[in-house]
């Protein structure tokens, strides 16, 4: 399995070192006018690209792979994963979120998984007194202390055909392992689909409104149009339901990636096999406040940056161009957009200012038609976004989301600095601070 382990590989530090060495050898001859002129070129026309697939998913309706219903009979054993780790004060309500799902409890093989040294999450899931639908599963202290790697331990385990994810604080709908059970047993083609998530305490500040809108937009929007144009989809971390054979087959989870949802969805599709959506969502919690959101937000670009490096390796490439596409459109513009969003709308602040002031020529005019172009296409996937999320009040983010997005260059600046430094450091999402719980 590629894996994330190394985080470039001979081949790869030898093309970086070629390409530099290229690139400064260009600067040296080519004017540095020219140079910037062709980079912005280059740069516009990507991003332009993506402005006009961001805009087909605002104006195609909603898709959700779809089938009858399947008897209690017809039914496979489902195992439910739940990694855990210092959680204590969300297994209560995760446990009742569990028991609520309308499942045959003999086919229920709901697995709560915690590191062997977190003794108080341990003592506190054994004091819950957890009917048969429940087993505890201690993962031996291991490298690296992370999510997939505690999900592979606990993947042996499994009895289930089916298999999905939760985290501490998810609320899956009711009907959700029901869904997505037809949905799988209705197309061979499918080795996964993908419920939409949902934040529950979207209200609580003007952050979780933002990131809540966000998900919207991902959920509700995007992933969607992927699955309509039959390109390969970045998992979520949760909500995912797999045919357990196709996901043995692919390796099951890379250990040393740090959104290992993500890598995975990209070599399921290496394989052949594609992912779906489902309509019955699970509510989240949305990080709180500016600390926890930076640690989680640089997480995912570090993970995306794993990713992206691994599936461009000589022999992992799969897929072909739709897994190509896919991946630049999802995992490459937004580790390439939280780098330059900040630093671009500064200079060209600077450049407006110069030119007010006689210093320099005024900005050519695409250089402020694409920013206003990309927040005119943010607020208006807004609209549909929290409509299909039945959350109307997110509307009001949609005013803030290009300071929002600021935030994003310095989680991605240590995101960089922990991929050189700590490739495989978990930061762990701080759960419990929200002012609301689901009804």
């Amino acid at each position: 399995m590629a894996s994330a382990r190394h985080t470039l590989i001979g081949e790869q530090k030898i093309a970086l070192a070629s390409a530099g060495a290229f690139l400064l050898a260009l600067a040296c001859i080519v004017p540095a006018s020219a140079t910037l002129g062709a980079g912005s070129l280059v740069l516009g026309s990507a991003f332009g690209a993506l402005i006009v697939l961001r805009a087909f998913s605002i104006v195609l309706p909603p898709i959700a792979d779809e089938a009858p219903p399947l008897s209690d009979a017809g039914l496979p054993v489902y195992t439910v994963l739940v990694p855990l780790y210092r959680e204590t004060a969300a297994l209560p309500g995760l446990v009742r979120a569990i028991e609520m799902l309308d499942y045959p409890a003999a086919k229920l093989d709901a697995k709560l998984i915690i590191e062997a040294d977190d003794r108080e999450t341990l003592e506190a899931a054994r004091a819950l007194k957890l009917d048969s639908r429940f087993e505890i599963i201690p993962v031996p202290p291991a490298n690296p202390r992370t999510k997939p790697k505690a999900l592979n331990y606990a993947l042996k385990f499994a009895r289930g055909s089916l298999a999905t994810i939760y985290d501490a604080e998810d609320w899956p709908a009711p009907d959700q392992l029901r869904e997505a059970a037809a949905a799988l047993a209705a197309n061979p083609e499918l080795a996964c689909v993908q419920a939409p998530l949902e934040c529950y305490n979207g209200g609580d500040n003007w952050i979780t409104r933002a990131f809540a809108l966000e998900y919207a937009i991902h959920f509700h929007l995007w992933l969607p149009l992927l699955v309509r144009l039959g390109l390969p989809i970045p998992l979520g971390g949760t909500s995912n339901h797999f045919v357990v054979s196709k996901l043995r087959a692919v390796g099951a989870w890379d250990p040393f990636n740090v959104t290992e949802d993500a890598d995975l969805g990209f070599r399921l599709a290496a394989q052949g096999w594609r992912c779906g959506m489902i309509a019955p969502p699970t509510l989240e919690e949305a990080t709180t406040n500016r600390a926890d959101w930076t640690r989680q937000r640089s997480r995912w670009i570090k993970g995306y940056m794993q990713t992206l490096l691994v599936r461009a390796r000589p022999r992992e490439t799969g897929a072909g161009a739709a897994g190509a596409l896919s991946l630049c459109a999802t995992l490459g513009a937004g580790v390439l957009s939280a780098f330059l969003y900040a630093p671009a709308l500064a200079l060209l602040a600077g450049w407006a200012i110069g030119a007010a002031a006689g210093v320099w020529p005024a900005p050519p005019f695409w250089a402020y038609a694409l920013p206003l172009l990309v927040w005119a296409i943010a607020a208006s996937s807004a609209i549909p976004a929290a409509r299909r999320a039945r959350a109307p009040a997110l509307l009001r983010a949609a005013l803030w989301q290009p300071i929002y997005w600021l935030f994003q260059t310095p989680a991605a600046a240590w995101a960089l600095m922990q991929l050189i430094r700590r490739p495989h450091f978990w930061e762990k999402t701080e759960h419990g601070a929200a002012d609301r719980r689901p009804r």
